[in-house]
């Protein structure tokens, strides 16, 4: 009897045990269940570190909330000097809202960064402020931003993975934010007649179908940052990794960690890595 019960019980155990582990190499690491926002997995989720680009995922969400996408942006000198990544932008040129936050999410554009910052608030310093009131008004303690684009300058903008996913969250729920992080490819011409066109950074945005929404970081403080929306069958994850070498193959293990708890099989093609830049280039 005690061993028919052991066999049961292991039969019972067999579906858990294979999801049981993720192993990551992140500093810091979460996954939550975007729908209802429990923690499926964490790593050190709670420990506030240097969080690079991602910094432009409340960017995009303070100017979505405080202007129109149809708003006719000029460029400044100041924002059109900004260091890489870039659209790149030229002083004088005018842009539409819409396209400077594909440049932000897409190609994660410093210098969209500050045109959006500038046009949205009147200068930079107004704009960090309406976005650490933003973050204290979504219960995120442990998140301070001292600049729209993720740089080291100032000073680094600092969050936690866990609050990171809680921002993702939050911005999943504005259509034009899901609309445009999700694109793989963008193309535009500028009032000046200047033809720009971007590639969605986020390899597994544009090669996963599964994979929604996301954005990269790199800076050489913070390392790769990487945040990702997942969704099948109206379940949506969404994975953060912070300081992490290896965070495209840790989001996909997360992932694959997450649905099994739901009993979804992923399926990842081969190749989904293909085209990736430099961690100069990342960013």
């Amino acid at each position: 009897m005690k061993k028919l019960l052991f066999f049961v019980f292991l039969f019972l155990m067999i579906p858990l045990m294979a999801y049981a582990q993720v192993e990551v190499s992140a500093a810091s690491a979460v996954l939550i269940n975007g729908n209802t926002g429990d923690i499926l997995f964490e790593q050190d989720a709670h420990t506030p570190r240097p969080i690079a680009s991602l910094t432009k995922v409340m960017t995009a969400i303070i100017a979505l909330e405080s202007t129109s996408l149809d708003d006719v942006v000029t460029i400044s000198e100041e924002a059109a000097t900004q260091e890489p990544s870039s659209c790149p932008l030229v002083a004088g040129d005018q842009m539409t809202m819409r396209d400077l936050l594909k440049c932000l999410l897409l190609q994660s554009g410093n210098d969209a960064a500050w045109a959006i910052a500038e046009h949205t608030a009147g200068n930079v310093e107004a704009f960090v402020e309406l976005m650490n009131n933003k973050a204290q008004s979504l219960g995120l303690e442990q998140t301070s931003f001292t600049n729209p684009s993720g740089l080291d300058d100032p000073s680094s903008n600092l969050s936690t993975a866990y609050e990171l996913a809680k921002i993702m969250q939050y911005a999943m729920t504005n259509d034009d934010f899901r609309e445009i992080s999700g694109e793989a490819s963008y193309s535009t011409t500028t009032a000046l007649g200047i033809p720009l066109s971007w590639d969605h950074k986020h390899r597994l945005v544009r090669n996963i179908d599964w994979v929604v929404s996301g954005k990269t970081g790199f800076t050489r403080r913070a390392g790769r940052t990487l945040v990702s929306v997942a969704e099948i069958d109206g379940n949506q994850l969404i994975a953060v990794t912070l300081n992490d070498a290896n965070d495209w193959d840790d989001h996909i293990e997360m992932f694959r960690y997450g649905f099994g708890l739901s009993g979804i099989d992923i399926t990842v093609p081969e190749d989904y890595l293909r085209g990736e830049p430099l961690d100069e280039e990342r960013d």
